[in-house]
């Protein structure tokens, strides 16, 4: 039976209306693909304080959690993962890529020239999606 992992990711938003994408790393698994930053969920927390517990540990920033975008289930080879992806505001300090290869603000509308680890492509989709809802 495959391992089952509840994980949580940060939609953060600029300013400029521009998100957050963090590059895996080279010795992550699913290397060299995009996701919104984030993490597990360790055992009795809830998954809006994993996510200001993993934005400080992997970004060095303070965080405001927001609405959930997306509650997805993404079947990988050995493991399933349950990821709650957040809109999220940087409060304190400015983020640094301590565990990802790259961090980048990407405008909402070229999220798609990113190549996505697949358990993040729904919020993308979502985050598009309503993006033409609000530009009609």
């Amino acid at each position: 039976m495959k391992k089952r992992v509840k994980v949580v990711g940060a939609v953060a938003f600029n300013e400029r209306g521009e998100i957050l994408c963090a590059l895996r790393s080279s010795t992550m698994s699913h290397p060299n693909l995009w996701e919104f930053p984030g993490g597990k969920i360790e055992e009795g927390e809830l998954p809006q304080e994993s996510l200001v517990r993993e934005i400080k540990e992997e970004l060095d920033c303070t965080v405001n959690v927001y609405e959930l975008i997306e509650d997805t289930i993404y079947e990988y080879e050995n493991v399933i993962v349950n990821l709650l992806t957040y809109k999220t505001k940087i409060t304190e300090g400015k983020p640094k890529a301590r565990e990802h290869a790259e961090l980048k603000w990407v405008p909402l509308q070229d999220l798609h020239s990113l190549e996505w680890a697949p358990a993040d492509i729904s919020t993308v989709d979502i985050l598009l999606a309503d993006t033409l809802i609000e530009t009609e």
